[in-house]
């Protein structure tokens, strides 16, 4: 359980953080970096917490509902802390494309685990 609570962990304190914190480097100035972080980050989420939550002895159909509820709050989480950016953290804004990568990083690791599923369930 450490793994998904220090990943969830970490995505909080790295879309917080105020964009003075980011070194001013070349490697930040590669095109959609932050793009391919928030993949990183959302699909890494979905997959760490269904992985911990299918090694638990939960019947299929209730794990099927855990992985979507765990999917959902990636969502959420995504959203919020976009919203979050643009009031609260300096330097930083609302970007409605970091939403989309969000969910669409989310929605294909939990398609991922939901693949898994069905073969160790077969």
């Amino acid at each position: 359980m450490i793994i998904p609570i220090g990943w969830t962990l970490i995505i909080q304190v790295l879309l917080c953080l105020p964009g003075s914190a980011f070194p001013k480097s070349d490697l930040f100035k590669i095109p959609q970096l932050d793009k391919i972080v928030h993949v990183i980050l959302f699909g890494g989420f979905v997959g760490f917490w269904c992985y911990y939550l299918s090694l638990k002895n939960i019947p299929g159909e209730q794990l099927k509902r855990l992985f979507f509820i765990v999917f959902l709050i990636a969502m959420a989480n995504g959203i919020i802390l976009e919203f979050i950016q643009r009031d609260y953290i300096p330097n930083r804004s609302f970007e409605e494309a970091d939403i989309i990568v969000d969910v669409i990083a989310a929605g294909i690791a939990y398609g991922i685990c939901n693949l898994k599923l069905l073969k160790t369930s077969a």
